[in-house]
């Protein structure tokens, strides 16, 4: 099952509650939470106080990802803020064995994220430890950019990785998700579609995640 998880990152966060709410019952999956520390990537967005916030605000699960020098860390602030699941970034670990396991200590889920110019070999030895892997199909920092197009070969390849190693990890792509390149990324292998601007920028939210499900669904 395809399951999209609309970022708050492109959301009104003096609604913050009203607008999750709202992606909730119109049918989406997750909420993305895109955290930023102005190091790693060219932005400062939020931490987990937000994070926290966003956990009182809905049932469904969060899916946090973690752009941010020296993740380790915050590990344990995150999870006490409600996150599921906790992407770290491979180019920010330099010991992402630990890291991974630390994560899964702690009792979220595990991701290893991706930047568009990060070979997908470089997690070869780590493949099989990971419940997420995702792959940034902009490059991060802002939201609103265009779909990198090679990322699909990339989706591709992690289908085959997971298929040769066995392994159960979901494919995750976060960038330039809107209704016009959902399907070529769905065909491309990918289990959980992260959508920011095209959902909460859009002029009826709700219209919006009802149309990228409707995509997602009709397969």
């Amino acid at each position: 099952m395809a399951l999209l998880a609309p970022s708050i990152l492109s959301s009104d966060f003096s609604n913050l509650y009203q607008q999750i709410r709202m992606v909730e019952m119109s049918g989406a999956d997750r909420v993305h939470c895109d955290v930023m520390d102005g190091h790693f990537v060219p932005n400062l967005t939020f931490g987990p106080i937000l994070v926290e916030a966003a956990d009182r605000s809905t049932e469904l699960p969060l899916d946090v990802h973690l752009m941010i020098e020296n993740p380790d860390n915050f590990l344990e602030d995150f999870y006490k803020a409600g996150s599921d699941f906790i992407t770290v970034h491979q180019e920010t670990c330099p010991h992402l064995h630990r890291t991974i396991h630390r994560i899964k200590e702690l009792g979220a889920k595990a991701g290893v994220a991706l930047n568009p110019s990060t070979p997908l070999s470089t997690l070869e030895d780590i493949i099989t430890d990971i419940d997420q892997l995702l792959i940034m199909s902009v490059n991060p920092g802002f939201g609103g950019q265009s779909f990198i197009k090679n990322s699909l070969k990339k989706i591709e390849n992690a289908v085959k990785l997971r298929e040769e190693t066995n392994s159960s990890f979901l494919i995750e792509v976060d960038g330039g998700i809107n209704k016009d390149t959902v399907s070529d990324v769905l065909n491309a292998g990918c289990d959980v579609f992260v959508a920011g601007s095209s959902i909460f920028k859009a002029d009826n939210i709700a219209a919006a995640v009802v149309e990228l499900k409707k995509i997602l669904n009709n397969k």
